[in-house]
């Protein structure tokens, strides 16, 4: 969609250090980057390159939390504005390369007033002072609350209800995380440890990430937790973050982990970042979250005696497959989705066949069955229904899934293994750290393949109807009033 302009044309009363003062500030006018299933996120002129956000938790997880983010961007474009994502906190003040800037708010936007046209091409440092209230419905995202503390669960439009910025994945930044709490609670965050400040009676914990991250892919804990600690591959530090209480009963679980890390490097390469670990959260989600490098997990998951081990292997394969599928390498657009869920489906069913005795071809089969009415209902794999309005999380549907990691067993059928092994990993070697589309991995599979798979794609991505499936010629989708209703997604499915 076109860009708004940027004009902004009339005069309101602003908060500024929670006093009204009357300013001459533009009309408010929400922007976004043009997104086909979330328009109004992201904002245009500028990338920003880091986050240093600061959090007070003062002991209650419905209390707003006191906070500061402080944006490190350039400016891609002139501008006399700046439009950051915001909601559900209160701003107290905004300063833009130290100077007090006017600012006001209009839906999920804080619009900026720079205190001069800056050009393009050059720095621009960003600080609001401003609230992060966790009291809000649970199931629009941002703060979770546990049962001892917070957690966040920001994908795919919900990073912008905690903290202010560019809430959209094709704006990778490095963050810094400074939280505040209790001294009697433990806060970790994505990340490797800057270190801890006691002062009285509370603690400041510090983390950085060493690589870019997306803001939907922010992660801070806090609770009353054990973090326990172990290495994987080549040393690789992993840490697993868990209800005190339960340190014990999880073990059996966490200590998967570094072999579940060996065995996806076996497939694709390197693990991608500078930590791993799981975030087990005394909360019901209703869901498993691939937060970069601390994987969030509702602790029901190891808990329920109904799940077999083999699926809750699978499901946490899949948390951790997305850490080079989704994270490392992140979508360009949120309909490049399916490149981020149909990956992690794809290992988390090889998994399961290997370690399992669960056969791929069984499960691609039912998925070729069903994959019509998936289709039908939510559109095709890499050109997805936007999500309702009232329920985002309603984008994460079947399609994206299994209807995605059907599009990788037809790519690997047409391509054979070698090949396929080959464009897999230099799709999360060559596009590591960035934000890439559709169109960058159908050209890169065309070129490792040798031969225009532009066809091939037109039809697996983008059709109404499943094409025939390579070297399968007996497959047949059922038409979507005979189909019967489709299981859950990995994100949220049950074992059959």
């Amino acid at each position: 969609m076109p860009l708004i302009s940027r004009r902004l044309r009339a005069a309101l009363l602003v908060t500024a250090s929670a006093t009204l003062v009357a300013a001459t500030v533009p009309t408010p006018v929400p922007l976004g980057i043009g997104d086909r299933l979330f328009p109004q996120l992201g904002n245009p002129g500028y990338d920003v390159l880091s986050y240093d956000i600061s959090l007070t938790y003062h002991g209650s997880n419905t209390k707003p939390l006191d906070a500061v983010t402080r944006i490190g961007a350039r400016t891609t474009a002139p501008l006399e504005q700046i439009n950051l994502d915001f909601a559900r906190g209160d701003v107290r003040a905004v300063e833009v390369n130290g100077l007090r800037s006017e600012f006001a708010l209009k839906d999920e936007d804080l619009i900026v007033r720079a205190p001069a046209r800056l050009p393009a091409g050059v720095p621009v440092n960003i600080t609001v002072r401003h609230t992060s209230d966790p009291s809000g419905d649970t199931a629009d995202g941002g703060w979770v609350r546990t049962a001892d503390g917070l957690a966040m669960a920001n994908q795919a439009d919900a990073a912008h209800r905690v903290f202010p910025g560019n809430d959209h994945p094709s704006d990778k930044a490095y963050f810094t995380f400074r939280v505040t709490a209790p001294k009697d609670l433990t806060v970790v965050a994505g990340g490797l440890p800057g270190g801890t400040r006691r002062h009285g009676t509370a603690t400041t914990w510090t983390y950085r990430t060493e690589h870019p991250m997306a803001t939907e892919l922010a992660q801070v804990s806090i609770g009353r937790s054990a973090v326990l600690r172990r290495n994987g591959p080549d040393g690789l530090p992993v840490r697993d973050v868990v209800p005190a209480a339960d340190r014990e009963k999880l073990e059996p679980w966490l200590r998967k982990t570094p072999g579940q890390l060996a065995w996806m490097e076996a497939q694709v390469g390197p693990y991608p970042f500078e930590t791993y670990g799981l975030l087990v959260a005394d909360a019901e989600t209703g869901f498993e979250l691939e937060t970069q490098t601390l994987s969030l997990f509702e602790r029901s998951l190891f808990t329920t005696p109904g799940y077999p081990e083999w699926y809750v292997d699978s499901i946490m394969v899949h948390e951790l497959a997305h850490q080079w599928f989704g994270n490392s390498v992140s979508p360009q657009a949120w309909s490049d989705l399916w490149l981020n869920e149909g990956h992690a489906t794809w290992y988390e069913a090889l998994y399961a066949q290997e370690h399992a005795q669960k056969p791929m071809e069984r499960r691609m089969r039912e998925a070729y069955t069903r994959s019509d009415t998936w289709r039908a209902a939510g559109g095709p794999p890499a050109h997805p229904d936007a999500p309702s309005p009232e329920n985002k999380i309603s984008l994460f549907r079947p399609v994206v899934y299994d209807g995605s990691a059907l599009v990788l067993y037809a790519l690997r059928q047409e391509i054979g293994a070698e090949a396929f092994d080959r464009l897999e990993r230099t799709w999360v070697r060559k596009y590591r750290d960035e934000s890439a589309s559709t169109a960058h991995f159908t050209t890169l599979a065309s070129r490792v393949a040798g031969r225009d798979l532009t066809a091939f794609f037109d039809g697996w991505l983008y059709g109404e109807k499943t094409p025939p499936m390579p070297g399968h010629p007996d497959w047949r989708s059922a038409k979507p009033r005979e189909a019967t209703a489709p299981q859950g997604s990995a994100r949220t499915a049950k074992p059959e």
